[in-house]
């Protein structure tokens, strides 16, 4: 059993083009999500890195580590705050 996945940034949305086409090639969120998947969870520490057999699909943690860096550099330390981030922003998308 795997992750919860969301719908994928290169699929195709009711927009005209991708959600990807709207962040530029050079944005930091791009640099984030590249260094994360680079990393081992397990190694680091993170429980729960590998999902479970049984029950719901948690959320991947590289998915909540990669908006928790977005949040300390763009100094948004609220929780509530970053989930608006998320509805708000296409960065986060």
């Amino acid at each position: 059993m795997s992750y919860i996945q969301g719908e994928g940034r290169s699929q195709g949305t009711l927009f005209p083009v991708v959600l990807d086409d709207f962040v530029a090639a050079d944005h930091v969120c791009r640099v984030i999500d590249a260094f994360v998947e680079k990393l081992e969870m397990s190694d680091l520490g993170f429980e729960r890195a590998r999902a479970a057999d049984t029950g719901r699909p948690g959320y991947d943690p590289r998915d909540f580590l990669k908006l928790y860096l977005y949040g300390y550099l763009n100094q948004i330390c609220s929780s509530r705050r970053l989930e608006a981030e998320c509805r708000r922003n296409v960065e986060l998308m």
